[in-house]
């Protein structure tokens, strides 16, 4: 007989195929239903029709079609989502904040809600005023509607204090995968040449500071290439478009790729990884770097500072980028321990079997 029963909400549903919570809620899933759990995992789905429920891999999936588009789907499927687990008594565990009003629906009937409570996501410089206020709103009410919050970073940890009191907050980090090894033929494929090339994953906004990496990249001749991940050729966007003028021909655009075994062999095989991040908690592709062993140029914050760790090297500028990646390329020995440092942080701190043993831990001291 199962231990307990939990529901997850918030994130697309499992297996994953878009981002880091949805990563996350399948391998916490596949965790705990090995170990005697009944977990639940709601999923959207684009399109009309009823609600249905089937199972994956011993996972109990409610998947609820929306066709309502972009954000407003998402608010949909959530209102939804919630509308059904409230109709049971089990422990629910949201992912994220962005819909936390419809927690109260949890609260009202009493059924017991823990709420990963992700970044600062209203601090983004991505949003306008009424998306701020919004995002503003739902994190003071999930501070207030959750039974408990989880924190993904010491700083994320440290903001949620002055909302709450310290013991409704326990900090427990993202995780990732060890990744000793991995076929370069995926590599070769796009035309990269394995051990020469910089790797960059992230979603195409200034606030990952793209443009200030190619800029301090395309300076001179590195005998390096600048692999770049993600949609550029959306039309009509100025910093899509800044961005690729600010190229040179060492840099190359590979598009959108969600192949995990692509993505997967493109950071091991990386000479390093850039992480431009600005604002958030403990960001997953940057744990992921981690995992593969990757050397680290970050954007110099205290949240990646806390991820990466010393052996990273961090940057604030264009010109400092250009700075550290030439010190670098001067230096084999720096860059072997850079490697090193990254898997004795990832080691430290972001192994799979270390997380989810804390998220099992906190879970059973909520179920009814």
């Amino acid at each position: 007989m199962p231990t307990a029963t939990l529901r997850i909400l918030g994130t697309r549903g499992v297996p994953a195929a878009h981002g880091g919570f949805e990563t996350f809620a399948e391998y916490l899933a596949l965790y705990l239903v090995e170990r005697g759990w009944r977990v639940v995992v709601y999923c959207q789905l684009e399109g009309d029709g009823p609600i249905y429920e089937d199972t994956w891999e011993g996972v109990e999936r409610v998947c609820i079609p929306v066709v309502q588009p972009r954000a407003l789907g998402t608010m949909v499927f959530d209102w939804k989502a919630i509308r059904h687990a409230a109709g049971y008594g089990d422990l629910c565990l949201t992912l994220g904040y962005n819909t936390a009003l419809f927690n109260a629906r949890l609260r009202l009937k009493g059924i017991p809600s823990v709420i990963n409570m992700d970044g600062i996501e209203w601090s983004r410089s991505k949003w306008g005023p009424a998306a701020k206020a919004w995002l503003y709103l739902n994190e003071r009410l999930g501070c207030w509607l959750g039974n408990h919050l989880i924190a993904d970073h010491p700083e994320i940890e440290r903001h949620l204090r002055t909302r709450v009191r310290a013991d409704k907050i326990t900090m427990i980090p993202y995780g990732a995968d060890s990744v000793r090894d991995t076929p370069d033929e995926p590599v070769r494929a796009l035309g990269l040449e394995p051990g020469r090339y910089l790797t960059l994953i992230a979603r195409p906004e200034p606030e990952n500071s793209i443009l200030e990496v190619v800029q301090g990249f395309s300076q001179k001749r590195r005998g390096l290439v600048l692999a770049i991940l993600g949609d550029y050729d959306v039309e009509g966007n100025a910093y899509h478009r800044a961005v690729k003028e600010a190229a040179s021909d060492e840099v190359r655009f590979l598009g959108p790729i969600y192949d995990k075994e692509v993505v997967q062999a493109l950071r091991f095989h990386s000479w390093a990884y850039v992480h431009g991040h600005q604002v958030g908690g403990t960001n997953p592709s940057l744990v992921e770097a981690l995992g593969a062993g990757n050397a680290v140029l970050a954007r110099d914050n205290r949240f990646n500072r806390w991820v990466a760790g010393p052996a990273a090297r961090y940057f604030s500028a264009v010109e400092d980028f250009a700075s550290q990646l030439k010190e670098i390329c001067a230096a084999p020995d720096l860059l072997g321990e850079m490697q090193a440092g990254s898997r004795a942080r990832f080691a430290e701190a972001h192994t799979w079997p270390d997380v989810l043993r804390r998220y099992e831990e906190l879970l059973l001291r909520f179920v009814p």
